[in-house]
């Protein structure tokens, strides 16, 4: 009875080890998918940021690329040492199932060795004879024949048992040794992009100290590109305003908030929003160096900035796509600014800003992915960036919850 419960427990054991172990296989691969993502980012900031160091970028500019590289070199860091400390948890968890594996098994050979011993002693065709004939009548014998063959069948059990955990043994021994080697590299490789980060930092810092005594004027520089992105801002607002306006007084209603929508602007809308979450990128590849909402700025902390969408970061004579069917609504060119698309999909409006070329125009009806005009590239820093907004109606939406792995 006792060694049925310590099996019972030794089975429990390993069915719940079986148990983390796929659970932490599946936190381990998504771990190495996100890896692989930032890996990826970072060579396109590389790319898109810091690919020509012969522009002549300010230092604000320096400062605000180097701020999106560190950002996403610390997510990568962070991922390694989960990766670590997952791969160290399994490792304990290995060497505890390998350690009562082992005090098993040596259980396990000392009962068959017993075993073995009493069967040779008895092993006699008289003695299993003497064994059967001393019955006191025939029920007894024909349970004393079925005892002998339930012996047999152990014996034979335990000998596969001992093949068994012998062998899941070796396997538990080899995925240790394959852990440890994994740990030691991850542990390398997180120990090089931590000096990365140091390296980028010290940089950044450097720069940053060198802007301290020109904090005024940076503060106010800061300010006036907020209050020109905000002139823009207020602009498509009102253009957004109108049309929802237009609309209802072509369907003879009186809201203020939202476009009176036809049945087929309606079934457009709600395509839009089961959509949600899935829609193209607006560039065929960039990365995104200002996020939704108001934010600190990321030199001069004490400077808040507002940002209606995101801003993404492209290569030269990159074209801008339209992230779902839809109506150009209007070509918004405001002062002092290069062109803004903005592109209706029932009440959502999407809004495509900083282009260089633009291909469309009014009332033009457009497809998923289409090409809308190519973005602009400054002559200076060499930097091609759009800022891309969603609206329903005319509240601002992250464009994060609606783009595809943004």
């Amino acid at each position: 009875m006792h060694r049925l419960k310590q099996l019972c427990v030794i089975f429990l054991l390993f069915h719940t080890s079986f148990g983390m172990a796929q659970s932490n296989a599946a936190r381990q691969k998504s771990l190495e998918i996100q890896k692989k993502r930032l890996q990826a980012e970072i060579k396109q900031i590389n790319t898109l940021l810091f690919r020509n160091t012969k522009k002549e970028k300010s230092v604000l500019s320096q400062v605000e690329d180097l701020n999106v590289k560190i950002s996403v070199r610390s997510d990568l860091v962070k991922v390694n040492n989960q990766q670590a400390n997952l791969l160290t948890r399994q490792i304990n968890v290995n060497q505890r199932n390998i350690t009562n594996l082992r005090s098993e098994l040596k259980q396990l050979k000392k009962d068959y060795a017993e075993m073995i011993q009493k069967s040779y002693k008895s092993k006699s065709s008289q003695s299993r004879l003497m064994f059967l004939f001393s019955s006191e009548d025939f029920l007894q014998a024909y349970k004393r024949i079925q005892y002998m063959k339930q012996y047999v069948n152990f014996r034979q059990k335990q000998g596969d048992a001992i093949a068994v955990k012998t062998k899941t043994l070796q396997v538990l021994n080899k995925n240790l040794f394959e852990q440890k080697a994994q740990k030691e590299a991850l542990v390398l490789e997180n120990r090089k992009a931590q000096e990365q980060l140091e390296q980028e930092r010290k940089s950044q810092e450097r720069l940053i100290r060198s802007l301290k005594s020109k904090s005024r004027s940076l503060a106010g520089e800061i300010k006036q590109k907020q209050r020109k992105a905000a002139a823009i801002d207020r602009e498509i607002e009102r253009l957004i305003r109108e049309a929802i306006a237009a609309s209802n007084r072509a369907a003879g209603k009186n809201s203020k908030n939202a476009f009176a929508l036809t049945p087929e602007a309606k079934q457009l809308a709600a395509n839009f929003i089961s959509n949600k979450g899935k829609l193209p990128w607006p560039v065929a590849k960039g990365i995104v160096i200002q996020r939704f909402g108001t934010q600190p700025h990321p030199v001069v902390k004490t400077t808040m900035i507002k940002s209606n969408g995101v801003t993404i970061a492209t290569s030269p004579k990159t074209e801008a796509r339209a992230v779902f069917e839809g109506e150009v609504m209007t070509i918004l060119s405001f002062k002092g600014s290069n062109p803004t698309i903005l592109i209706k999909h029932g009440n959502f409006i999407t809004t495509y800003k900083n282009m260089g070329k633009v291909y469309v125009k009014k009332g033009d009806r457009v497809k998923s992915k289409q090409s809308l005009g190519e973005i602009f590239t400054h002559p200076q820093t060499g930097k091609t960036v759009l800022q891309f907004s969603v609206f329903s109606n005319s509240t601002p939406q992250n464009p994060k919850s609606w783009i595809y792995r943004m």
